[in-house]
């Protein structure tokens, strides 16, 4: 199951100037998925869905959001690239579930795209959450990034715990390795601030193994290596789901 969220108390954060971020590393541009893993989401069957997986498909769609809108919000405020990037990476998994919303005919939870709308209630009060701590401090921001990514790690595992459709695991294991990346770009920020992250979702040991690991390629299917290149992905809320798979233009990014 997966743990609720929107009721756990935020930690007491210590304020931090905005300048000190920039001696910290910043978040690279490392290899992303790229057209090999839209090619075999395309080729892959199509599979009925299971009551669970069609839930974790409309539930991802969303949360992928909620990490889109934080970050875009904490970069207004702080002007940290960090947050533009992986907002931007946010917004191509966002494209990357809404592929499996038009593959499977869903109806996309996402119905109007402007920042904190959620038709899930409680993603709805945890982006109020988030936003009112991370707008509290450099610091604090950097903590509220790194919670989200630990969440979305720790949800998409519990998902792919019951999926057993090849193309939903082919996006949620990549959706899964780019949260590792940005995980590891926000707690590398904060140890150049002398702080350090406790999880909350994921294992301590599996947090250790993500932060110091290298960064992780998208996906690695057949040859096993990862590409970067253009991907035909769904579009963003509100455009025609007719057009297809084959006219999709978004990708995965780290």
């Amino acid at each position: 199951m997966r743990k609720t969220v929107w009721g756990i108390v935020m930690m007491v954060i210590i304020a931090f100037p905005v300048a000190a971020l920039g001696r910290g590393p910043g978040f690279g541009r490392g290899p992303g998925a790229g057209v090999g893993v839209c090619q075999n989401l395309a080729a892959l069957p199509l599979e009925p869905l299971s009551k669970s997986e069609t839930t974790s498909i409309l539930y991802m769609r969303e949360e992928e959001k909620l990490a889109r809108d934080v970050y875009r919000g904490l970069f207004q405020k702080w002007g940290m690239e960090m947050f533009a990037r992986i907002a931007t990476s946010e917004q191509r998994h966002m494209d990357a579930v809404n592929s499996l919303i038009t593959r499977y005919q869903l109806t996309d939870p996402v119905k109007d795209d402007t920042p904190g709308a959620f038709t899930n209630a409680g993603l709805a009060a945890l982006y109020n959450e988030l936003m009112t701590t991370g707008l509290s401090s450099a610091a604090a921001a950097l903590r509220v990034g790194a919670r989200i990514e630990d969440l979305d790690i720790y949800d998409l595992e519990e998902a792919l715990k019951e999926a057993d459709n090849e193309d939903i695991g082919l996006v949620y294991g990549n959706l899964s390795r780019a949260s590792g990346n940005h995980l590891r770009a926000f707690t590398g920020q904060l140890e150049a601030l002398g702080e350090t992250y406790v999880p909350e979702f994921i294992s301590a040991a599996e947090y250790d193994q993500i932060v110091n690991s290298p960064v992780q390629p998208g996906a690695r299917r057949g040859n096993g290596r990862g590409a970067r290149g253009s991907c035909p992905m769904a579009s963003s809320a509100g455009n025609n789901a007719s057009r297809g798979l084959q006219n999709l233009r978004s990708n995965f990014s780290n």
